[in-house]
């Protein structure tokens, strides 16, 4: 059910637009408001899926309206009604924020197109910010010790800029945490995240993933395609696994970054993009230089940035928040009772060589839940996660 409220000081246009939103719609809940004062009042007391909001008012218009609810509610879409003489500051309103604009007397299918308009981008919104809580809550960053701090005061500071990252680290040891990390408090975290594993791409595959390809460029290509680069415009580019890219693919990075354009498989046409490069990789770059592996040019294009991801080994104090952080989120998923693990249990996992990291320790805290007792024992350790 969709919450509409209504802010005229017209009683005839009131009815009207009552009666045009009732018989489009008999789930509409409809509430009105005969001024911009009782409107606002209205706003900030309750929760509307759209607001409809005359312009010429008296003792609050509607710019004033828009402008007070855009600083307490600026997800309420608001569509301004205006008369003849108010169509400039109509179209003024779009821009402080408003979703649109109908004229008076209302067009009925203008109306009802635009109110259905303003209530699916409602929807998309509440939907989006809901999918960010929980793409936050899989990707947090666990850890007080000295090493975690130190990462999270560079993302801070890192994050708000455009500046290209390069993270580096071993197998398991979070690197995708800290490139989320960075798109998501950027001024781009509304934009795509893509994310591609070079490793896990052929070589004679990895220029048409990463910048597409026309029809007829190759024996498989049956149509146009645009690449990763193309679907993270406006937004960031994770090129997990980059000491593992192809050289010649490295020569059209290394392009894309030198000149924000890319041209795809088949066809020397450019096509701009404005998108943030993030890499990782868990080789020595400057070694896979020195033997000719990877391009020194693209190498200092990448590593504006530099992040290093310790060890598990090397942050072993996080190891007890890391436990209950997976403790919690493993049961929840399980479908069972949260399982506590006590201090023996704990310390035995502390002293274990944690050589597969963060993803190994979460793969063995799941063994322990579905194994082991109420509380996990240091015998269960010592009986499911013997190393």
């Amino acid at each position: 059910m969709s919450k509409i409220l209504l802010i005229e000081d017209e009683a005839a246009i009131r009815r009207v637009l009552v009666k045009i939103l009732s018989e489009e719609n008999d789930s509409y809940q409809l509430e009105e408001a005969e001024d911009g004062l009782k409107g606002m009042e209205a706003i900030k007391n309750n929760e509307y899926d759209l607001v409809l909001c005359d312009i010429k008012m008296p003792k609050m218009d509607g710019v004033e309206v828009l402008e007070a609810a855009r600083k307490i509610k600026p997800e309420i879409p608001f569509i301004m009604i205006s008369g003849h003489g108010d169509l400039d500051t109509a179209v003024n309103t779009m821009r402080m924020g408003a979703f649109d604009y109908i004229s008076k007397p209302p067009d009925l299918n203008r109306l009802l197109t635009t109110v259905r308009n303003a209530l699916d981008r409602k929807v998309l919104v509440t939907e989006n910010k809901i999918l960010k809580k929980k793409v936050g809550k899989n990707y947090e960053m666990i850890g007080e010790s000295k090493e975690i701090s130190a990462i999270k005061d560079i993302i801070e500071k890192v994050a708000p800029t455009d500046a290209r990252v390069l993270i580096t680290g071993s197998n398991g040891t979070g690197k995708e945490l800290v490139a989320h990390w960075l798109h998501q408090k950027s001024a781009r975290s509304s934009a795509p995240f893509i994310e591609v594993n070079c490793a896990a791409i052929p070589s004679e595959l990895i220029e048409s993933e990463l910048f597409g390809h026309v029809k007829g460029a190759f024996t498989s290509a049956v149509k146009d395609r645009a690449g990763k680069f193309e679907a993270a415009n406006k937004g960031t580019i994770f090129l997990d696994e980059i000491g593992d890219m192809s050289l010649s693919a490295q020569a059209k990075v290394l392009r894309a970054l030198q000149e924000n354009k890319i041209s795809r498989v088949g066809t020397d046409k450019d096509i701009k993009v404005d998108v943030r490069v993030v890499a990782a990789t868990n080789k020595d770059l400057k070694k896979e230089i020195e033997e000719n592996r990877f391009r020194e040019d693209l190498y200092h294009r990448l590593a504006v940035i530099l992040i290093k991801v310790p060890a598990l080994n090397d942050r072993r104090e996080d190891i007890p928040l890391l436990i209950n952080h997976f403790s919690k989120k493993i049961s929840q998923e399980q479908g069972m009772g949260l399982k506590t693990f006590s201090d023996k249990a704990v310390k035995l996992l502390k002293s274990y060589d944690w050589t597969g990291n963060i993803r190994e320790l979460r793969n063995v805290v799941e063994r322990l839940i579905i194994l082991g007792g109420k509380e996990v024992s240091e015998e269960d350790v010592k009986l499911f996660a013997s190393k």
